[in-house]
């Protein structure tokens, strides 16, 4: 008993403050929905991007006037017992965006000095609006899912490392209770293990190689978050002509130990974004594509599935579709309001977990 009492302790100091003592569970959530999302479960976490570019005259600031488009998400997150989280997605749709390919877009813009004057007002506004609305609740900022793969595939780890530094700065002195997330590509060490196949034991020779790269940033965020695919395996097949993103029991232990890998060289909680919705009961429509992700965690009986990826150092999944077209939790009849009612009556606790 006290050494259970124990790791609840040190995974709760591992967190930001606000984090629930069991493995969160969140899906994305559109502007204005908090309300009736609380009334479908009792999901901890909602998520939504801010997108579309920082000097292109249509990006999140402007969705409504002044930024106020954050303000109002996290208010009515809040009122609904939520913890609001924001993927802030705003480099690659910045201009001028030079180049063919998305990392060297990304790169270029990095290196523009006119686009990131403007990328940090940008983001200075959005850490102004969170605390403004917040107070001291728990508000996440997740910062550019991709451009840190792409900066570790390109070697640029002291362009990596001056990107993080202001980005913590910043929220430092604007917002200090809100927590950064910074995001972990799999892909960005050459190789992806859903189409490479690797032994246990190069698997978890990524994870060192990827805390590595999160190491030489000499910097710490408070989580980190990793997706395993952006779109339903049945979308990925039928839609985009690749068969090859199903997951079996051996690629969920091989996530697992890439993981584990990861956290216990970094112990840098991890939070699973943008999980496929889809479930092995659709019928590979538009909106209604398969997908075995949500029932290998949500629906396991004897729950060993998700004990496995909590003890590889995850404390929360976030479930939502990746492109248009992928099922949402509006499209999939209910079945994964139904699973996240169940489990929210019985949550997974955080003790036991790595930290």
């Amino acid at each position: 008993m006290r050494r259970s009492v124990l790791s609840l302790l040190v995974s709760l100091a591992a967190l930001p403050l606000g984090w629930p003592h069991h493995l969160l569970l969140g899906v994305s959530d559109s502007p204005g929905d908090a309300e009736h999302l609380a009334q479908q479960s009792r999901v901890d976490a909602r998520y939504q991007y801010l997108s579309g570019g920082v000097n292109t005259g249509h990006g999140w600031s402007t969705w409504n006037p002044d930024g106020t488009f954050a303000s109002m998400y996290v208010h009515e997150s809040i009122a609904a017992h939520q913890i609001p989280v924001f993927t802030y997605y705003q480099l690659l749709q910045s201009s001028p965006a030079a180049g063919s390919s998305e990392q060297q877009k990304d790169i270029s813009n990095l290196r523009n000095p006119a686009t990131m004057r403007d990328y940090w007002a940008d983001y200075e506004l959005l850490l102004r609006r969170v605390a403004a609305s917040a107070g001291r609740h728990l508000v996440i900022i997740h910062v550019e899912p991709d451009v840190w793969g792409y900066l570790e595939q390109a070697r640029a780890v002291t362009l990596a490392r001056s990107f993080a530094h202001r980005l913590i700065a910043l929220r430092n002195r604007l917002a200090p209770h809100v927590a950064l997330a910074w995001h972990l590509s799999t892909w960005g060490t050459d190789e992806d293990p859903t189409y490479s196949k690797p032994s246990l034991t190069h698997i978890r020779t990524l994870g060192a190689k990827s805390a590595a790269f999160y190491a030489s940033l000499h910097t710490h965020f408070n989580l980190v978050f990793n997706d395993v695919t952006d779109r339903d395996a049945g979308f990925y097949q039928l839609v985009e002509n690749d068969p090859k993103t199903w997951w079996a029991p051996a690629d969920f232990r091989r996530h697992d130990a890439y993981l584990a890998s990861f956290t216990h060289r970094t112990q840098t909680p991890v939070v699973l974004w943008q999980l496929p919705v889809g479930d092995m009961k659709l019928n590979n429509t538009w909106g209604h594509y398969k997908d075995n992700r949500l029932q290998w965690w949500l629906d396991d009986p004897a729950g060993a599935h998700l004990r496995a990826t909590r003890n590889a150092g995850v404390v929360g999944l976030l479930f939502g579709g990746g492109a248009d077209g992928t099922t949402t939790a509006q499209t999939d009849g209910g079945f994964f309001f139904r699973l996240a009612r169940r489990y929210e009556a019985h949550p997974l606790s955080l003790s036991g977990g790595p930290f």
